[in-house]
């Protein structure tokens, strides 16, 4: 009995999905070059071999630009400097380096001034 249903259900699932495959068109796929299929047809049918049929090959530089191009977008940060700490930077020299600020310069020094020694006892 479950066997049954199992299968009839998909056979509903296929009846409701159908449609939306045979709508599907080609001619709404974007228009982007890439694999060089030129007019290559389907010697039976003859339909085009290819989504895009025609297009010209991609070069491996336009390739990452356009692919650079299609995220910059969502990759950018967007730092918002609304602390009133961060509007006294004045020059950010880079990684590991603390900034020049407008007021006191302030210097940190480090916890430890020297390392502990310790004698090694004799066996």
């Amino acid at each position: 009995m479950k066997r049954c249903s199992f299968i009839a259900r998909c056979v509903v699932a296929g009846w409701v999905l159908a449609p939306f495959f045979a709508l599907a068109n080609p001619a709404m796929l974007p228009k982007h070059p890439g694999y060089p299929m030129d007019k290559a047809v389907d010697p039976v049918h003859g339909q085009p071999l290819a989504n895009d049929p025609g297009q010209k090959n991609v070069t491996t530089q336009e390739a990452l630009v356009e692919a650079a191009r299609a995220v910059e977008s969502s990759s950018r940060q967007h730092l918002m400097m609304t602390h009133e700490d961060n509007q006294r930077i004045i020059e950010k020299p880079g990684a590991g380096v603390l900034p020049r600020v407008d007021g006191p310069a302030i210097k940190i020094e480090p916890p430890i001034k020297e390392g502990t020694k310790a004698t090694p006892s004799p066996r």
